[in-house]
């Protein structure tokens, strides 16, 4: 019995998702490696694999087990690299988690320029509407919004991002500019549901400190490019990231509203657990993150070249 062997044939396995091409990657007959399979299976006293005779599917616990494996293989590459003098190049598998539009408009592109700039790292990228615990998933890293709530977690700032409230000339035109916070009330505002965040709830910062402002509205949403096309569409005020409506704050399609007010910052940091030790590939993306954020979109400023 080899656990590191074991995990390397499973690897290999669950990557080229069937026996026959994980044979002929080993060199090996079919029934071999079904063989090789089942024994681990055994030993496990689990199934990692559903078969039949045309295709295999890993099961949850095959899932696990595999997303696992290929954290510890890399790893050891990792610890290799480090008694080595290849480390140099980041190379190996990063796992990232990122939020819905956030992840598609800024993480997505950043990832793939970081693969072409180190096209030995491999890249899993998992976008969800709401944070995912990063140490029961396997993430390197998440990209996280605000102030950080886990003292577990160690945090690194790669952007700058203010919240604003903005609305359309339409819908103010149709019912009027709010001049202080208390007239929200007033007014039909577009919930986001992120997070943890209370619903109905939002919050400014005045003189250092934070307070909570009751707001009402008929329209609620877990997505951001949902809620921010309901403001483009007259439906309500937003309070919405600069990094997303700054382009259409600049083209008149939106207007800023009591700009004498400040909401909490939403500052972008990259997290990842205290207990994993930060390597070298890791380092390296967030570096990158840090470099490639610092000409994200604000207002004042030409639009962002990473659009």
């Amino acid at each position: 019995m080899n656990p590191s062997l074991d995990l390397q044939f499973f690897y290999l396995l669950a990557k080229q998702g069937s026996l026959a091409a994980t044979a002929r990657e080993l060199g090996v007959t079919p029934p071999a490696v079904s063989k090789r399979l089942s024994a681990l299976e055994a030993r496990l006293g689990i199934r990692l694999v559903n078969r039949t005779t045309r295709s295999m599917s890993l099961t949850a616990e095959g899932e696990l087990y595999f997303s696992h494996a290929a954290r510890i293989l890399t790893q050891i590459e990792e610890v290799e690299q480090l008694v080595s003098s290849s480390r140099a190049t980041p190379k190996g598998l990063i796992r990232v988690n990122a939020s819905l539009g956030f992840g598609r408009r800024y993480i997505g592109p950043a990832l793939a320029a970081f693969f072409a700039r180190y096209p030995e790292v491999e890249i899993q990228l998992e976008i969800s509407d709401h944070p995912l615990d990063l140490s029961a998933h396997g993430f390197d890293l998440g990209i996280r919004f605000g102030t950080l709530p886990d003292a577990a977690f160690h945090a690194r700032k790669i952007a700058s991002n203010r919240r604003l409230l903005c609305a359309s000339p339409l819908y103010l035109e149709k019912h009027g500019v709010p001049t202080r916070l208390a007239d929200l009330q007033d007014h039909n505002c577009i919930f986001l549901r992120q997070n943890e965040t209370p619903y109905g709830v939002w919050s400014f910062t005045n003189g250092g400190k934070t307070h909570n402002v009751k707001v009402r509205g008929a329209l609620g949403c877990n997505d951001g490019e949902v809620a921010l096309n309901w403001a483009l569409e007259g439906f309500g005020i937003l309070l919405r990231a600069e990094w997303d409506i700054a382009r259409y704050v600049r083209s008149g399609r939106l207007r800023l509203v009591l700009e004498d007010q400040t909401p909490t910052r939403a500052d972008v940091y990259a997290v990842y657990p205290q207990q994993l030790h930060l390597s070298a590939r890791v380092r390296s993306l967030i570096d990158f993150l840090v470099e490639r954020f610092k000409h994200i979109d604000h207002l004042g400023e030409a639009a962002s070249e990473i659009d």
